[in-house]
């Protein structure tokens, strides 16, 4: 047993026997040692990086298993397994086949690949020619919480629209992520058959045109339906990324000219649409291959009659990506120690926390540990939408996702906590352990849109996804460097291992794990022993985008 009683305390549980009075609160703690255990072997090398579908990550999911199973949590997969397999579809483009051309009245010119485009792999056709003409929509969005509209006045039906990349800085940092990931679906929604963006000069700044060329082999992968499509829908035919020097030739002879439309970006101002004279031709040939990939999900059952048919989620990833590409390197495993070996560790130490509770919590605590995060949340997605106890009946989710255990954090910052009442939660539970809650320092990136839960916050249900802040205990140490050197230097690198990030940095810190795993379980605790369920807040933007089903529950 990891908790221990001091004699004060064991005379106190025999005078409670006595008088028939309720016991103290039973004291639990996460151990430092079954955090590096389990960390040890998620990153080791003979996992091969955990890619999506790979031996290297059903080893894991097995290992992941095999520790729920220990722990005797019931399992809540597929016919009473603890898998729930993913079927996923690999869609890998043939470089050769990518072609796109224009034409205006009788000019017709090529582009060159990938210098002046590139062009991904198509998950519907194994072969895509796609000719129609274009629209210009600005940046292509549609908010009404925001008053945005950029397709108004304008008919894109079997037509091809042209649209910036990017968002108006104006927009807050998760609104922006979030309706930057949706531009594709509106465009579909509204008739268009492909999507050419643009790379504008803000862009540029920020991820050079030339970092797209690092990924032209990398296959796209998405989740399958029942009837074997993509889970999300067949959408739009085809697409392009264009160089902004390559875009420039379609606006020549139009009503404005992409330079001043970029002058407009500069000045912070919103470019209206128009249809473009122009027709584009697009062709390319991809492979295709059908893969499977597992989560791993096991359930502790809640006490009260009532409340243990409601289910608090706590998420990690077990997936990393796989093997290196980069020749300068002689170590090609990526080993994701801290991304997410860590998150997992933490997972399971907290799943063993839960188990050794004697008064089980009321709500029943659902485990989900979930594949092919990094190739665009679809273990979660695909548990999102298909969901091993009824929607209705999660009530929050708890993600641990890469906390950065190489330094002792004073502080943490809880990316959706200011949306939903989890807020009061996270702080009370922080505090117990003397840390406190910081407000995100990076907001450019966006964060709370980039991991597991919010798959499950777009069906509705509140989360909160804490990280490591940038202050730490020990005054020799600058938290907030180590974290951007970490991510500078060795995120989705070989050099994400324990060795690698122990000789830079010192020992991995377990400790500061363990810390981090007491906080993400009394938050687990709290939400599933307070009789009211967590609640958007009514001004929040995602409770108004897709949480209003939810609190009608």
């Amino acid at each position: 047993m990891l908790y221990k009683f001091t004699s004060g305390i064991t005379l106190a549980l025999l005078l409670s026997a006595c008088s028939g009075s309720s016991p103290p609160e039973q004291q639990l703690s996460a151990r430092p040692a079954a955090i590096e255990a389990h960390l040890t072997f998620l990153a080791s090398d003979e996992l091969e990086g955990r890619d999506t579908g790979s031996r290297g990550h059903q080893i894991a999911a097995n290992y992941i298993a095999s520790q729920f199973q220990a722990l005797g949590l019931a399992p809540a997969g597929d016919n009473n397994s603890y898998f729930q397999q993913v079927p996923l579809r690999s869609a890998r483009v043939q470089q050769d086949s990518v072609k796109l051309s224009f034409r205006r009245a009788d000019e017709q010119w090529q582009l060159s690949y990938p210098q002046q485009f590139t062009s991904g792999a198509s998950l519907g056709d194994t072969d895509v020619a796609l000719s129609a003409p274009l629209v210009f929509v600005g940046y292509g969005l549609v908010s009404e919480e925001f008053g945005l509209d950029d397709y108004a006045g304008l008919n894109v039906n079997g037509k091809i629209v042209v649209q910036l990349a990017g968002l108006p800085a104006s927009l807050p940092s998760e609104e922006r992520a979030y309706l930057g990931s949706i531009k594709g679906q509106l465009a579909a929604e509204r008739g268009a058959v492909g999507v050419i963006s643009i790379h504008t000069p803000q862009q540029e700044k920020t991820r050079p045109y030339a970092n797209s060329l690092l990924y032209l082999n990398t296959p796209r992968l998405a989740w399958l339906n029942a009837d074997g499509e993509p889970g999300n829908g067949r959408g739009l035919q085809a697409g392009a990324y264009l160089h902004p020097d390559a875009a420039a030739s379609l606006f020549e002879q139009e009503q404005q000219n992409l330079g001043e439309i970029f002058s407009m970006l500069e000045a912070d101002q919103q470019p209206r649409g128009f249809a473009l004279q122009a027709t584009a031709s697009l062709a390319s040939s991809s492979s295709l291959q059908q893969i499977s990939s597992p989560n791993v999900i096991a359930v502790l059952e809640g006490s009260d009659p009532t409340l243990r048919d409601e289910y608090v989620v706590i998420t990690a990833h077990s997936d990393h990506i796989g093997f290196s590409n980069d020749l300068r390197s002689d170590d090609k495993i990526n080993n994701g120690a801290m991304d997410n070996a860590a998150g997992m560790a933490i997972l399971l130490e907290t799943a063993r926390m839960f188990s050794e509770l004697t008064v089980k919590p009321k709500r029943s605590i659902l485990f989900v540990v979930v594949t092919a995060e990094e190739k665009g949340l679809l273990g979660a997605d695909y548990f999102a939408h298909n969901p091993t106890r009824p929607l209705a009946s999660l009530v929050a989710n708890v993600n641990l996702d890469m906390p950065v255990l190489l330094y002792p954090f004073a502080d943490l910052i809880a990316f959706g906590a200011n949306h939903s009442t989890l807020g009061d939660v996270v702080a009370a539970a922080a505090g117990k352990e003397g840390i406190t809650l910081s407000a995100d320092p990076m907001p450019e990136q966006a964060i709370f849109t980039r991991s597991d839960h919010f798959t499950l916050v777009k069906q509705g249900v509140p989360a909160v996804f804490l990280m490591t802040g940038f202050t730490s205990k020990d005054p020799t140490q600058d938290g907030g460097k180590i974290w951007a050197s970490f991510f500078a230097k060795h995120y989705h690198k070989p050099s994400d291992n324990i060795a690698s990030l122990s000789k830079e940095y010192g020992p991995i810190r377990y400790d500061a794990g363990a810390v981090f795993a007491d906080i993400n379980f009394n938050i687990a605790l709290d939400i599933a022993n307070t009789p009211q369920r967590p609640l958007w807040k009514a001004d929040s933007f995602f409770n108004k985008v897709f949480g209003k089903e939810y609190n009608r529950q």
